[in-house]
């Protein structure tokens, strides 16, 4: 698709206000561009008219990125035409005049030129101001407005109806009872039940000031656990001095009983997490951290099982506040001067690149020039075999993992089509100018590829593995797929709730080359970019990474490689 027809299907993301203040622009231009042979006095009022739309549409609401340039252009032509209105021409302009107005006319059409080459991704997408609504209210517009324009609504089968019944009734009690804790953690639950890793509240801060985070898991007890395939519970944490350690609970200590319950029952009904679970991987995951915290002070009973030992042994613990200690360690949180991409020759002769993230770093300005650097090294050393690793990965920008993945693609591949709901249609439809192709580029790696992810590789992240997975040299490693979140956060559905909390989802899906969704987790709790080679979590696997310290997952892809 031409730039010129790109422009033109780019109008469809115009409010109505948008588009007459594009026609009347374009009125602007050709009424000095072409040389009528009569002046007609009414056409003198086009600058001021449209002058007047644009105050209209910024008093509506509209501030979009894309509004203001176009509010930009218009005010250009009022300010260069404007004055006609008030001392109308006596002669025909002569033609240097009008070659004049036409370069200053065209000049200030750019502005909206470019708004439209990027119309999808700074579209309007108003927010819903419902602070001052009860919290039933607001929660039932929310409902609402998502039913119709959150992107995943089909794909996860969601029932909207069934979620405005179930929680309505919560909402309303809160209201009742004047209980903003309870309001809390029923939009929290609400929240969750999309499993979605992109919903968030996006000014909460969990480990700082969120007193209902603080009351229900504020406490930890020195110790986390993991489920295995098998089903059973193991600890893959213990904090030295803690309650847990002076127990004599060990690391691979065996959970048989945790607070009355057998541990697969505690286990399956752990429900905190920082944030929504898309995947199942990403829920098993979660609920171990979560199973082993509690409001400080509470005392528990633990029956377990250490390693090596026949008989198991009981424990009363307390819970203490430890600054969310536990949970810190579980879960990689990137720092702002850690590099985005690092790479090296391992030992045994293979490339071995770590994409933290992909965006622009404080030391490295450039990611895909360093990745560049690393792959001309690896092909010069001539490497058995390529390890990328993505592990933890937070994501980014789409644009930047669609460019790294042409270094890997021997023939133009699809990474992604975009689409959005369209507030004028009531539809979702393809933005044309967002689709992005990953085209081969130098250098070329064209030799063995193992790619590790793991429940935590979220959103841009899931990308490049996506666009990479099903070539014939390349194997996606992990012990569960990606995160599951790979929607598109460009204009966010934002609402302002009741209490102050600022609510965003996803306004975008990823579409691959057949425009069906990518990535993003179906009803059953399954999506992302799935492992071609699945490592189990058994005794051994959870040994080896857990108490012997080995990179599991790095051994499982060496192996890969190698046949």
């Amino acid at each position: 698709m031409s730039l010129i027809q790109g422009i033109f299907d780019s109008l469809k993301w115009l409010t109505v206000f948008g588009m007459i203040l594009c026609l009347l622009n374009v009125a602007v231009v050709i009424r000095y561009a072409v040389p009528f042979k009569k002046d007609y006095r009414w056409i003198d009022f086009i600058p001021g008219l449209g002058a007047a739309v644009a105050v209209i549409s910024f008093l509506y609401g509209d501030t979009s990125v894309l509004a203001l340039l176009i509010y930009t252009s218009t005010a250009i032509l009022f300010v260069c035409t404007g004055k006609r209105m008030f001392k109308p021409a006596k002669k025909p302009m002569s033609g240097k005049f009008r070659l004049i107005m036409v370069l200053v006319c065209v000049c200030g059409t750019i502005p909206t030129i470019l708004a439209l080459t990027s119309a999808g991704e700074v579209r309007y997408n108003p927010v819903s101001d419902l602070s001052k609504m009860s919290y039933s209210k607001a929660f039932a517009k929310m409902n609402e407005r998502l039913s119709v324009e959150y992107p995943f609504g089909e794909w996860k089968k969601i029932d909207w109806n069934g979620l405005k019944n179930k929680y309505e009734p919560i909402f309303a009690k809160a209201e009742t009872d004047h209980d903003q804790d309870a309001y809390y953690k029923a939009l929290r639950e609400y929240l969750f039940s999309l499993r979605d890793g992109h919903v968030k509240i996006a000014n909460e801060n969990l480990y700082d000031d969120n007193k209902v985070f603080k009351q229900e898991v504020g406490g930890g007890f020195g110790l986390s656990a993991i489920q295995l395939d098998n089903g059973k519970v193991l600890v893959n944490l213990v904090l030295e001095g803690s309650p847990a350690d002076k127990s004599g609970i060990r690391l691979g200590a065996e959970i048989i009983a945790w607070d009355g319950r057998n541990a697969q029952e505690a286990y399956a009904q752990s429900s905190w997490s920082e944030n929504p679970m898309a995947t199942e991987g990403d829920r098993i995951y979660n609920q171990g951290r979560f199973m082993t915290r509690a409001p400080i002070g509470k005392q528990i009973r633990v029956e377990f099982k250490n390693r090596n030992e026949s008989d198991a042994r009981v424990a009363t613990l307390e819970a203490y506040d430890d600054q969310y200690e536990t949970l810190k360690k579980t879960k990689i949180k990137l720092k702002k001067e850690d590099a985005p991409l690092e790479g090296e020759m391992l030992g045994n002769g293979y490339g071995y690149v770590k994409i933290k993230y992909f965006l622009p770093g404080e030391t490295q300005p450039d990611p895909e020039q360093i990745l560049q650097q690393k792959l001309n090294m690896f092909l010069e050393k001539k490497v058995k075999g390529l390890i990328i690793d993505l592990r933890d990965n937070p994501g980014g920008d789409d644009n930047l993992a669609a460019q790294m993945a042409g270094h890997f693609v021997s023939e133009e591949k699809v990474f992604e089509h975009v689409s959005y709901y369209n507030r004028n249609t009531g539809k979702f439809e393809i933005n044309r100018m967002e689709t992005r192709i990953a085209k081969p580029t130098t250098p070329f790696f064209a030799g063995n590829i193992a790619i590790l992810v793991n429940q935590n590789t979220v959103s841009s992240g899931e990308g490049l593995p996506l666009a990479l997975k099903g070539l014939p040299n390349v194997k996606i490693v992990g012990f569960t797929s990606t995160n599951g979140s790979f929607g598109v956060m460009t204009a966010p559905i934002e609402f302002k709730m009741p209490e102050g909390y600022i609510v965003r989802f996803p306004d975008g899906r990823s579409l691959d080359r057949n425009l069906t969704i990518q990535g993003d987790s179906d009803y059953n709790g399954q999506g992302g970019a799935a492992p071609d080679i699945r490592i189990p979590l058994n005794e051994q696997t959870f040994t080896e990474k857990y108490v012997d310290g080995q990179d599991v997952e790095l051994n499982y892809a060496i192996a890969a490689l190698q046949h």
